[in-house]
């Protein structure tokens, strides 16, 4: 079914022709000396989510009549496109609504009605309560990753802008809210945004081994580790700097890590070296770890900004526990007892 040509003029009765206007041929009333303009019908549509869940709308009427989509319907005459936007949003969810964004425009050419302008919105729930009502038979909120089949193109495409203009941000708070308690950080760090340095971290460990080797043999906080073959103190940075890629992957626990460092302060005890020039070397390694994560271009966007910030904050957690563990094991020779 196509849409109807308009045949009569609406005022006069008469019967309209075709009359170019420019170069674009157009209905023209004779009688009443105007042409009639086909413009796209502007159509409105709202994304409201909530915990990445999409609220949709279960078509009672043509086209599409038993389909799933968004919140759609036709603006009316005297009414804005914002307007429009939240009478439909109420009219067939129940819900009241404030719209926070544009998400997306499109430009759709449809069989039923001719050109339609489909614009969307982001909004949020300021009132009201769910209940399908209109022409819709059911309204749900569907997660972004089942999301049902979505007749209308438009629909899709603007829920793919919304998606992409919300990754990061869901990215970072959920990334922050497994980092919230520590004592979980073993369970759950796989999941952290950081963990995209952590390859390139690992790939790299020579090169920051080197970079801490010319620091330790340089400065005077850890002048005992001078009289070792350099060879012998890049091994051990090396150690270190691999230790923190497991413990980051997740292979490491913090009990592995007890173990090493405890370990390791009651080795380095009996070589003679003073617990504050092993604290120092440590601290050594989490400053090359830190700059060369820095030099991996860390500050081209927001995303980018939290990342180094959600890494500075776990090489905190990991090299505090590690020197304390050291420090254990300087202080007695049986620290699980």
């Amino acid at each position: 079914m196509k849409k109807k040509k308009q045949n009569y003029c609406p005022h006069c009765g008469n019967r309209v022709s075709l009359k170019p206007e420019g170069e674009i041929p157009r209905q023209y009333c004779n009688q009443c000396k105007i042409f009639f303009y086909e413009n796209p019908l502007p159509v409105v549509s709202c994304i409201h989510c909530i915990d990445k869940s999409i609220l949709l709308v279960k078509r009672g009427n043509k086209p599409y009549k038993g389909s799933w989509c968004l919140p759609t319907g036709f603006a009316e005459t005297g009414e804005s496109i914002e307007q429009a936007a939240l009478r439909e949003l109420k009219e067939e969810s129940g819900i009241e609504g404030r719209i926070i964004n544009l998400v997306d425009v499109d430009s759709v050419k449809s069989r039923h009605y001719g050109d339609l302008t489909f614009i969307t919105y982001e909004v949020e729930k300021v009132g009201g309560s769910l209940v399908a009502g209109d022409d819709a038979t059911n309204v749900k909120y569907f997660h972004i990753n089942r999301l049902p089949f979505l007749p209308f193109r438009s629909n899709e495409k603007a829920i793919r802008a919304y998606i992409r203009s919300k990754e990061d941000i869901w990215a970072i708070v959920d990334s922050f809210n497994l980092a919230r308690e520590d004592e979980e950080i073993e369970r759950k760090k796989k999941f952290f945004l950081s963990d995209r340095l952590t390859e390139v971290i690992e790939k790299n460990v020579d090169l920051i081994a080197r970079n801490w080797t010319d620091d330790v043999l340089d400065k005077r906080s850890t002048s005992s580790y001078q009289k070792l073959e350099r060879e012998e103190v890049f091994h051990r940075g090396q150690l270190v700097i691999l230790q923190f890629g497991h413990w980051l992957k997740g292979l490491y626990t913090d009990k592995d890590n007890h173990d090493f460092y405890v370990q390791m302060g009651k080795t380095r005890k009996m070589e003679g070296f003073r617990a504050s020039e092993v604290i120092s070397a440590l601290s050594l390694i989490r400053k090359n770890i830190w700059e060369f994560a820095l030099s991996q271009g860390m500050w081209n966007s927001t995303i980018d900004i939290y990342i180094a910030l959600e890494l500075e904050r776990r090489m905190m957690f990991f090299f505090d526990k590690a020197a304390f563990y050291l420090s254990w094991g300087y202080e007695t020779e049986d620290p699980g007892k």
